[in-house]
């Protein structure tokens, strides 16, 4: 036991023999009960919870702002994160002073002192599958895709044997530092096990390639038909690898807590941007996406991508496709009451390299600062109030260089537990749809969908008045409200960001309602607007 878990450790049970809690005690007690707290309750949404998929498990010094002992004082500090560590695999190294147990143990007794969730940060789970020895198993015994010719493929199938990923996933629990892990720390009340979920597999339209497809259904099914047993397929064997994972973890208290959280595991948020769009969906007359169906929970990716156009300013924007995202998340919840929606964000920020999006914005005479990045995440946290917000950087990235661009993250994140005013919303609120125009995105939408409510940006004095936008089409303001209560005693909370630069004076029409007149800064504001006295108040941290 190491003198700083013990003094951490005194601080909690002297705590419980006084009538008062230190800070760190009543912050870890918010996120145990909002990590824990399910989609629907009493109580309403949960809160939100900041964290990264940047585990900082290198030795370089550089990067130990990433590391869970720097989250543990973070949250010691009084913010609201979900704690995040790599995913260890393999045999407990002989030699105690080894970084394995420099990166782990004092963080798991941390962690275990405030009773705190967790989440394992891996790679891919099945990748395993694509390397010997099962990709040079016999086709009829194979994971992995095997052509009409007869070739296998490294990349898995969603119609080859399921026992192969049952093992592969028992292989990610069932070794010895897992069990170490589990040691340490044997009742954490919520552990998320985290998946970057981009192995190669079969695609649907690559059906017919595949001889196991082929000896099924044969040639000429339609397209729904394909995404049908594509996604069914993946369904069955994905729970099989989870089903493995669990069965590999030695801790009752694990095994009843883990849940299986994908990378990308919704969608699709790119829905009607252009004809190609269901080239990558498994969208079908029984579902969206079969993601709630295969996963406990997924984290699609609210970024600026470096490798297209999207910027957080345009219509082709992370605060326009996930406007998709609304209807989808109310369908995952009717599949899986209990599926965890996260947010993944990211910037584009690629320091040096040519596609650099800090640096695309540069070459336009733009600053992308903390505060447009505020504002920007904030958007698509009061859009789809996730359960938590989980922030990409690359691997090598020193802490210092993403500190202020994290903490942005976290302050927007902690403001939501210390306003009373944001609180309520956060947790009772319902979402404003803009029924006065529709989305932009409008290539090929099923019919199924076609009435849902898939726009929430509220008209506003300086954005354009033509419609429909262009993808290039700059926005000035994007606002979205939130309403509660009945006319003719209604209440909105309104969120607004300008992401070019603040704005004064700045009219927004509230749907069924009236205009309003706002300031609206990079960073975001929120207001709010009472129809009983006419009132329209900021809302101050």
């Amino acid at each position: 036991m190491t003198i700083a878990w013990l003094g951490l450790a005194m601080t909690v049970v002297l705590a419980a023999g006084a009538n008062a809690q230190p800070t760190n005690a009543v912050v870890a007690e918010e996120i145990r009960r909002e990590a824990t707290r399910p989609n629907a309750s009493a109580e309403g949404r949960p809160l939100p919870l900041a964290c990264s998929w940047q585990c900082g498990s290198f030795r370089d010094p550089s990067n130990a702002g990433w590391r869970p002992e720097n989250q543990l004082q973070l949250i010691e500090q009084g913010h609201h994160l979900l704690p995040w560590l790599s995913h260890p695999l393999g045999p407990l190294p002989a030699d105690p002073g080894d970084f394995f147990f420099a990166y782990y143990e004092q963080a798991m007794r941390r962690a275990q002192a405030l009773h705190l969730p967790l989440t394992l940060i891996a790679s891919q789970w099945e990748s395993g599958l694509s390397e010997p020895p099962y990709l040079d198993l016999p086709p009829e015994q194979n994971p992995n895709v095997v052509t009409a010719e007869g070739k296998i493929l490294p990349k898995v199938c969603p119609f080859g044997p399921i026992q192969p990923w049952r093992e592969i996933g028992r292989q990610h629990t069932d070794n010895p530092q897992m069990r170490q892990l589990q040691e340490w720390y044997p009742d954490p009340p919520l552990v998320i096990f985290l998946s970057n979920n981009e192995h190669a597999r079969l695609q649907w339209h690559e059906a017919e390639t595949s001889q196991r497809y082929l000896d099924r259904y044969g040639r000429g099914r339609d397209d729904d038909f394909k995404r049908r047993v594509v996604g069914e397929g993946w369904i069955e064997r994905y729970r099989a690898l989870q089903d493995g994972m669990r069965e590999g973890l030695i801790s009752p208290q694990w095994r009843e807590k883990a849940i299986f959280v994908g990378y990308s595991a919704f969608g699709p948020p790119h829905l009607g941007r252009w004809a190609g769009w269901p080239t990558y969906s498994l969208h079908c007359p029984g579902w969206i996406d079969p993601s709630p169906l295969m996963w406990d929970g997924g984290s699609p990716s609210y970024y600026t991508h470096n490798w297209n156009p999207s910027t957080d300013y345009t219509t082709w924007s992370p605060q326009v496709e996930f406007q998709n995202l609304v209807f989808m998340l109310e369908e995952a919840h009717r599949l899986n009451p209990g599926f965890w929606f996260e947010l993944s964000v990211w910037d584009g920020y690629s320091p040096g390299r040519a596609d650099d999006k800090r640096l695309f914005y540069a070459n336009l005479g733009q600053d992308f600062t903390p505060e447009r990045y505020q504002g920007f995440v904030q958007f698509g946290m009061w859009l789809m109030r996730p359960r938590a917000v989980r922030e990409f950087r690359g691997w090598t990235q020193p802490w210092e260089e993403n500190r202020p661009y994290f903490m942005a993250i976290v302050e927007a994140v902690d403001r939501v537990y210390k306003n009373p005013t944001l609180r309520e919303w956060w947790c009772r609120g319902k979402l404003v749809p803009n029924r006065a125009h529709p989305h932009p995105y409008q290539h090929g939408i099923p019919e199924k969908y076609r009435d849902a409510d898939r726009w929430f940006l509220l008209d506003a004095s300086v954005n354009p008045q033509q419609f429909p936008w262009e993808l290039s089409q700059p926005i000035s303001v994007f606002c979205l409200a939130l309403a509660q209560g009945e006319a003719p005693r209604r209440q909105w909370l309104l969120y607004a960001h300008s992401p070019l630069g603040p704005r004064e004076d700045v009219r927004i029409t509230i749907p069924d309602y009236r205009e309003v007149i706002v300031d609206v800064p990079v960073s975001g504001a929120f207001y709010v607007v009472d129809e009983a006295t006419g009132e329209l108040r900021a809302v101050n941290d």
